[in-house]
């Protein structure tokens, strides 16, 4: 296993040793000590999938009073993950990060707690896991607007995402609550 460099702290990338044959492949996903080598020493207390079409958005979502590291891959597509830093007195605050994961290379990405997080769905169809390192409170969660001017994520997009009335609806970075 190995963790590829990202410009922000908080953010790692990681691509696991696999294994192929004739029979297909084998990789490790996941190994608490492997990653606490990394320094990721998650307890993860909530696993989550999503199945989307091409050109679904989901995010960006964060919690504040329950902040969640996750830990997310693709098994079946491709998708453009993103993280946007909104921890107030962090180098990187407002900064974004993208990388596409896919089910081909096996890609994973750990976003730590307070982070926003979203991700486009590039192929036909996407199957999105993530591991949370906390619970989802509805009452906790925020939504920042995915197209934000002032963070300036650069989507993979042509024409417009399909999104939820939620995501529709984000809010600006200037109004947004921060993590502090």
């Amino acid at each position: 296993m190995k963790v590829i460099a990202s410009p922000m702290e908080g953010i790692k990338l990681i691509e696991p040793r696999v294994i192929g044959d004739a029979r297909g492949y084998f990789l490790e996903a996941y190994n608490s000590r492997d990653f606490a080598a990394l320094g990721i020493e998650a307890q993860f207390v909530q696993d989550n999938h999503s199945h989307s079409p091409r050109a679904v958005l989901r995010g960006l979502h964060y919690q504040l009073r329950h902040p969640q590291g996750k830990l997310a891959c693709v098994v079946s597509g491709e998708v453009f993950d993103v993280a946007v830093d909104m921890r107030r007195h962090s180098a990187s605050f407002g900064h974004w990060y993208g990388v596409r994961l896919s089910a081909e290379n096996h890609r994973m990405l750990w976003v730590d707690g307070g982070f926003a997080h979203g991700m486009l769905v590039l192929s036909e169809s996407a199957d999105f896991i993530y591991k949370t390192t906390d619970f989802y409170v509805p009452e906790d969660e925020h939504c920042l607007r995915w197209d934000d001017p002032q963070v300036g994520i650069e989507w993979p997009l042509t024409g417009s995402p399909r999104l939820s009335d939620k995501d529709r609806n984000g809010t600006s970075f200037t109004t947004a609550a921060y993590v502090t």
